[in-house]
């Protein structure tokens, strides 16, 4: 299999399309958000030795489940801490300081470190969730302010490391990104009906750089954003991915035509089908 590679903006079923072409191919090695990842780290934290063995000692009654989280890679320590199941206070805010996004890195830094991990990648039959769009071009938007074309000069960059024939996107779209919003802010909420995503989602585009800038505050600037990063990732498939990228209306596609792009695309490459 080649790798695959699921992206949309929020709302657009993404699990719910990984979930499927994971049970159709066992096969595939399958990297959620938060996953340990050879391309992706978000909901990890990044930490250099000294930091890491500060949170070793800051909470020794759970080193083990840390330990067991942890992976080296380029002098680095990388932990899914968001995989620990713990009450300590604090724990997951504390390691959440570490993370690549969020404005915490400069650009510089991030495009450096999503780059150099695509060149390395060399392996076959992965399955990815939002691994190449979502948190990246986030990021660019709301944190680091970039413009429309200074994140598509990026992603002509990141595409040249991309070993392409074994690369296929599946793009998740809607024109009903409002109703499609509404749709997750019922369906995540607690059994009580609070709300969980939506609070959480909000305060983190509001309190974004970007958000800030342009006085964000309500549904309908978050929706506007969700429109426009859209909007951006559909010119980098136009533009760069071209015929890599598969373009799939939310929520409406069929199991049997998505088979049929991964059959296709193997058969032109010789690597993506079975």
């Amino acid at each position: 299999m080649c790798n695959i590679f699921i992206e949309g903006i929020q709302g657009m079923g993404k699990s719910t399309l990984l979930q499927a072409i994971a049970e159709r191919h066992p096969n595939l090695k399958v990297c959620r958000e938060g996953d340990y990842s050879p391309v992706e780290l978000a909901w990890c934290a990044r930490m250099t030795e000294e930091e890491y063995q500060g949170a070793l000692s800051r909470y020794p009654s759970i080193e083990a489940e840390i330990r067991a989280n942890t992976f080296r890679e380029d002098g680095r320590r990388i932990v899914t801490y968001t995989k620990i199941l713990t009450d300590l206070p604090g724990f997951h805010k504390d390691l959440e300081r570490f993370e690549l996004y969020n404005g915490r890195v400069s650009r510089e830094m991030l495009e450096q470190t999503v780059q150099s991990r695509y060149e390395r990648f060399d392996g076959n039959g992965y399955l990815f969730e939002c691994a190449f769009f979502q948190n990246v071009v986030e990021d660019l938007i709301l944190f680091h302010q970039r413009s429309d074309e200074e994140i598509l000069e990026f992603y002509h960059r990141l595409y040249g490391a991309v070993k392409k024939e074994n690369f296929l996107l599946l793009y998740l779209t809607s024109e009903e990104i409002a109703e499609n919003i509404r749709t997750i802010k019922k369906e995540r909420a607690d059994d009580k009906g609070n709300e969980l995503w939506y609070p959480l989602m909000m305060s983190y585009f509001t309190e974004s750089p970007y958000g800030k800038a342009h006085g964000c505050s309500g549904f309908d600037d978050l929706i506007a954003h969700l429109r426009h990063r859209q909007q951006v990732e559909l010119r980098i498939i136009k533009e760069v991915l071209e015929s890599r990228a598969v373009i799939l209306p939310s929520r409406q596609w069929r199991m049997e035509e998505v088979e049929r792009y991964v059959q296709a695309f193997g058969s032109a490459s010789g690597t993506c089908a079975n």
